[in-house]
This record gives structure tokens, C-alpha cells and sequence, in this order.
């Protein structure tokens, strides 16, 4: 009997993007369902993945963890068509951050694109419990949800209230995310980065009127600091630099992961008494306000999307998209409607 084939996008070593022909799933395991993926947006991970630079990946690997998708068949619950967001973070339940309600943390997690192959292919088996409903949701704006989730998820854990001042270094996808969130939660939002096109790409899209390409002037404009800091550059020394822009009894947050240690003056850190918060990933609430915050109009998911392309175009694209994405807020990737 012949396998059916599919096409998948594999990273298959750095610097090599191509799609290859695999085995699609067949009868997904009890509490599996097969979706049908219709939009990937590709991002950071994703451009890091091919540049050699993700601490935690293997080669090869299929990419794509940014995904919409229907369901292929009536199963676990779900009926076939139904529109759904994949929550691409598969966790252990047994594992202790589980449960303890943090899976976005598990030290067992395996996330789609990155430790397990991900879904940029036709059809992909997915755990039930990471489908969320996505109706009253376009694909293009399904596939979206994830990026902005995290985003969402660090602005919950800094616990920021109405009137703070933010400062959010790196104006790339998961930045302009993390501001955006801010912002709903009654922040004052100023974005830093070292591309003057990108800040005035985010304050013309987004209408942030507080930017800035260099700290020093950031701080001019704000001498006491920010009472929260957020760091989405995935850059030693801008992560380094960044704790001098907290305010006194203020956080820093940091978004962005990097494979090397970071250094900071202990005493610095001590007389602003200031809090130290790393954010992973995403929870499911974070999921849903990141849906509800689309469905209210409050978030501009046209302004986010760059660009949109069919997978047979991606292999001659990606080594130019992954060098210049200068311009780039997010590239979808479309499968099927």
C-alpha cells in the first residue's frame, strides 16, 4: 500500500531551507486530531533557526509553530472544518511547572518548530487539548495569535498598571506585540531600537509617539527612568544596557532568549530594588485576551502582516527574508483557505 506524501518546509541544516516530500499523518493517536493548517507566519525563532542561532534545536527540522488551521475530521470533541489556533507549546502533564499552572515553562516542553517538527505542511496531528477555537477569526489572523500571545504573556507577568511608563527595546513582531498589550493595559509606551526605519515604521503603523534609536536620549526624554523595561532584541549587549533604563523600584522583563550569559552591576540592581522577570512562552489566557483583543478591533492584524506567500515560493525567499527583515513585521505563510 503507497503512503500518501506531503510537502513539508524543513530547515535541514543552517543556511538551507527547502521542501521536502514525507510521509503525511495517517490515524492521529487517541487525543490527537488532524487539522488541516491554512496559515504560518514565520518569525524570529523561525529566521534563527535557519541562521544556526536557536539554543535549543536540532537539525533537521520542520518549521513553522505560528499556525491556523481546520480540522480535517470530526474527532476528540471538534467538528471537521471548524476553525482552530494551535497552541504550538506541548507540555508534560506530570512535569512540576504543569502543575503548577505554568506549562508554558515545563522542563519537558516540546514546541512545535523548535524540539518536535512544526506545521508548515498541509496537515499536521495535534494534541485536542492545544486547539483553541478561533470563530469569529480570519486564518490569517489565527496564525497571528501566536506572536502576539506572547507579547501578552510577558506584559502579564510584569503586572503593569494604567499610567506606567514602558520602555520596550526591539521593534520586531514579539516588541511590537509586547507594546501593543502595554498599551491596552493603560501603559504610557515608549519603543526603543537601533533602526531608526523600525521605530518609525511602529509609530506610523501604530500611532507609539514616543520613539527612540538610542537609550541615552530615551533617558533624556525620561530622566527617572521607566517603572518597567522590556527587552525583545534577543541581543547581549542590548539586554546588558537595558538595566540602566529601569526606574527605581522598578522591572525589567525580558522577552527575548539568547545563548550566552548575561553580566550587571549587582549594586546597580540592589539600590533600584529593582525585579528581574523572565517570560516564556504563553498561557492559554494569554491565547484568549490576544483572540478577544482581535475580535474587539483593538489589535490592527493588517498593519501586522508584511507580507503574504504560498509555501513553493518560501525556499527562493527565506535566506532573503531571514538577512533583510528590516521592514518585516510578519510574513504569513499560506496553505489553504
Amino acid at each position: 500500500m503507497t503512503t500518501e506524501q506531503s510537502p513539508f518546509g524543513v530547515v535541514v541544516e543552517p543556511g538551507t531551507f527547502v521542501i521536502e516530500e514525507r510521509d503525511a499523518p495517517g490515524t492521529p493517536p487517541e487525543g490527537w486530531v488532524l487539522v488541516d493548517i491554512c496559515s504560518v507566519g514565520l518569525c524570529g525563532t523561525d529566521y534563527h533557526i535557519f541562521e544556526g542561532k536557536h539554543p535549543f534545536l536540532e537539525y533537521p527540522r520542520v518549521i513553522g509553530h505560528e499556525l491556523s488551521g481546520r480540522i480535517a475530521e470530526d474527532a476528540e470533541g471538534w467538528r471537521a472544518g471548524q476553525l482552530v489556533v494551535i497552541n504550538p507549546y506541548l507540555a508534560s502533564e506530570n512535569s512540576y511547572a504543569t502543575k503548577r499552572g505554568k506549562p508554558n515553562c515545563c522542563d519537558q516542553i516540546q514546541v512545535l518548530g523548535v524540539h518536535r517538527d512544526g506545521g508548515l505542511t498541509p496537515r499536521l496531528a495535534v494534541p485536542a487539548k492545544n486547539l483553541i477555537s478561533a470563530e469569529g477569526l480570519t486564518p490569517r489572523e489565527a496564525a497571528m495569535v501566536e506572536f502576539l500571545a506572547i507579547g501578552a504573556h510577558a506584559v502579564q507577568r510584569s503586572r503593569v498598571q494604567p499610567g506606567d511608563r514602558v520602555l520596550v527595546t526591539g521593534v520586531g513582531p514579539i516588541g511590537i506585540g509586547t507594546a501593543l498589550f502595554a498599551r491596552l493595559r493603560g501603559a504610557e509606551v515608549s519603543l526603543l531600537d537601533l533602526s531608526a526605519p523600525r521605530v518609525q515604521m511602529a509609530q506610523d503603523r501604530f500611532g507609539f509617539e514616543q520613539v527612540f534609536t538610542d537609550l541615552e536620549k530615551a533617558l533624556t526624554a525620561n530622566p527617572d527612568g521607566f517603572d518597567l523595561c522590556f527587552d525583545a532584541t534577543g541581543h547581549r549587549a542590548a539586554i546588558e544596557a537595558g538595566f540602566k533604563g529601569v526606574a527605581h523600584g522598578g522591572s525589567y522583563v525580558l522577552v527575548s532568549v539568547i545563548k550566552e550569559d548575561i553580566t550587571f552591576s549587582d549594586p546597580e540592581f540592589h539600590k533600584r530594588e529593582m525585579s528581574l522577570i523572565g517570560s516564556r512562552n504563553a498561557l492559554r489566557e494569554d491565547f484568549d485576551w490576544v483572540m478577544s483583543a482581535i475580535r474587539a478591533g483593538q489589535i490592527d492584524t493588517d498593519a501586522l502582516c508584511s507580507r503574504e506567500m504560498p509555501l513553493e515560493a518560501l525556499p527562493e525567499s527565506f535566506a532573503a527574508l531571514a538577512s533583510d527583515r528590516g521592514d518585516l513585521i510578519k510574513v504569513i505563510v499560506t496553505l489553504q483557505a
